[in-house]
């Protein structure tokens, strides 16, 4: 099977697949359906499932055999909605779409069992982790997982000629990429040097995208026809798909012309209602603003200003509103950059970096190096001294280059305590709140005499391809311990090769499965484990108590052949 640099950009909405050809440069490899972009969406037909145009065109008739916008629930254990009484996980949703997708471009590409997949860089390592379990599920090697708005950063590099022997004497470009996709938003602060790609800040909102748009349409008309004929059409299910189909298509004429006529039937009732561009921003501000906050976010956590940039590259098929493009042009004086395909650049710049991972002759040039920051701030938790109150001691910041190392003193709270165990969190507030618990560190078989506010050193080791490794010791015991962490919740490996299983026979709605039904087969408000994103169940810490002093804090970026990666954790034990 030949190694093929092949990237894939799977999105909320729509997905594409690149790969590069003989001469460094890339291509969008079209579909069975001779498409460039295929449908994210899953038709759970009798025969089998089916995915793309087919499965989109289903929802308006079968809307409970059809799952869209699966990305979105990444990192959760089960899809938003049952399909025909079923509960799925939303990785084999995505493993679905992958197959067709890898089984489509071997048409053309002939055998592959390699590629790089894109996600928001605002996804966090639950997200991240189910997105490289749907690849395995698809029967894909995952060679690594891309930002979204880094890969479109290397595609407009590579566009730009920043790769040739030229390009090395560039002047270096400050650029805020701005992708705004049909069911995510990121905006990544990027610096492009010579070879040298660097994410400098990153934010944004996995709950944003075209889709809110469309909706806001969508209840417009729904109103409309309401006061016309009494009738609530967000009742009907297949009306409501039919709805948001039109609206979406309405959205794209906005594009292009400053009103559009909106028709619309339903059991026997026609409606016909204007709807200006004016109109739709107006309806649409509050959405427009929420991406505007979050740039100016990036900005300030980075230290730049509008006046920084050298350029704004916008990326995402939900970029093609003409209020983004005012909003952005009109906060930075700069003219908004749209020589990128918006649907394709993700996957070409993904197909460029699995040819630098796979040190691929036809690299546009050898040498590239990316640099990514973390998405979330990574710490622990504990009990703070004299108030018993938890709080979360962060270790590694968000927006930190990678790889980056972390440490941070702790003492422990009882005399004769038998273990510690170290409670590893990404995101959430000083308290915990809102914090994902991604895994444990443990410390145990602890001396009996052991006195209490022991001093307890934890570590944290995030490296460049978003692998965490924590260590912690206790000093004076000679016990230690490090673990890389492993996600505390979604499939497990003996659950995905159950559906692989089911994936490659077909049987995927199936209501009794042996060691899967107890963990995935129920109701979506029956699932235990918290889903990504959302704040957990938190423990009952006894082991950990803050050391409150942020002098015993410590962190830092390091180059990834920098000894101190592989001292770090003999150091830590010593």
């Amino acid at each position: 099977m030949a190694d093929l640099p092949v990237g894939i950009d799977l999105g909320t909405t729509f997905s594409v697949v690149a790969h590069l050809d003989n001469e460094g440069r890339p291509w969008t490899v079209q579909n069975a359906e001779g498409d460039l972009i295929t449908p994210s969406a899953v038709f759970f037909d009798a025969s089998g499932p089916i995915v793309g145009k087919e499965a989109v065109k289903a929802v308006e008739f079968e809307p409970d055999r059809v799952a869209r916008f699966a990305k979105r629930n990444m990192g959760n254990k089960a899809f938003e909605k049952p399909i025909c009484g079923n509960t799925l996980p939303p990785e084999v949703i995505q493993a679905l779409i992958l197959k067709k997708l890898k089984d489509d471009a071997e048409l053309k590409l002939g055998p592959f069992s390699k590629a790089v997949i894109t996600v928001p860089a605002y996804f966090n390592e639950p997200r991240r982790k189910a997105t490289q379990d749907a690849g395995r599920l698809a029967g894909l090697e995952v060679l690594d997982i891309i930002n979204e708005p880094t890969a479109a950063a290397i595609a407009f590099g590579v566009q730009q000629g920043f790769l040739t022997p030229k390009g090395e004497s560039r002047q270096k470009e400050t650029i805020l990429v701005y992708d705004l996709g049909g069911g995510t938003f990121d905006v990544t602060l990027m610096e492009i040097d010579g070879q040298q790609y660097s994410a400098v800040a990153t934010a944004g909102d996995v709950y944003l995208g075209g889709i809110e748009w469309d909706m806001r349409i969508a209840d417009f008309v729904a109103e409309k026809f309401k006061d016309e004929f009494g009738v609530d059409l967000r009742e009907d299910e297949r009306a409501l798909q039919t709805l948001i189909s039109e609206a979406e298509d309405a959205k794209h004429a906005l594009s292009a012309r400053p009103e559009v006529n909106i028709l619309f039937a339903h059991d026997g009732n026609r409606l016909r209602v204007l709807l200006s561009r004016d109109d739709f921003e107006s309806m649409t501000g509050d959405l427009l603003g929420r991406t505007e906050m979050t740039a100016k976010r990036v900005l300030k956590e980075a230290g730049r200003d509008w006046n920084d940039l050298t350029r704004l590259l916008l990326v995402g098929g939900s970029t093609r509103m003409p209020m983004i493009r005012q909003m952005l042009e009109g906060e930075s004086g700069l003219a908004a950059d749209r020589s990128l395909s918006a649907d394709e650049a993700v996957a070409h710049g993904a197909a460029i970096y699995a040819s630098l991972l796979m040190a691929n002759e036809n690299m546009p040039r050898k040498g590239m190096s990316v640099t990514n920051v973390n998405s979330h701030d990574l710490g622990v938790l504990g009990l703070e001294p004299g108030t018993g109150m938890r709080r979360r001691k962060v270790l590694i910041p968000r927006n930190t280059p990678l790889p980056a190392v972390g440490t941070g003193t702790f003492v422990t709270q009882k005399v004769g305590q038998a273990s510690v165990k170290v409670t590893v969190v990404e995101g959430g507030d000083a308290t915990g709140e809102g914090a994902t618990d991604i895994g444990k560190c443990v410390v145990s078989e602890l001396p009996p005499d052991q006195p209490a506010k022991t001093p307890v050193k934890v570590a944290f080791n995030y490296s460049a391809n978003g692998r965490l490794t924590v260590g912690a010791s206790l000093s004076g015991t000679g016990r230690h311990a490090n673990t890389t962490i492993q996600r505390s919740s979604g499939l497990t490996d003996d659950m995905l090769d159950q559906w692989k299983q089911r994936i490659e026979s077909g049987e995927l709605l199936e209501k009794e499965v042996s060691g899967v039904t107890e963990s995935v087969g129920r109701q979506r408000d029956a699932v235990e484990l918290p889903d990504a994103g959302q704040s957990v169940e938190q423990p009952d810490i006894e082991e950990l108590d803050f050391d409150l002093l942020d002098k015993d804090s410590q962190y830092r970026s390091v180059r990834p052949d920098d000894p101190e990666l592989g001292g770090f954790f003999k150091r830590l034990s010593d």
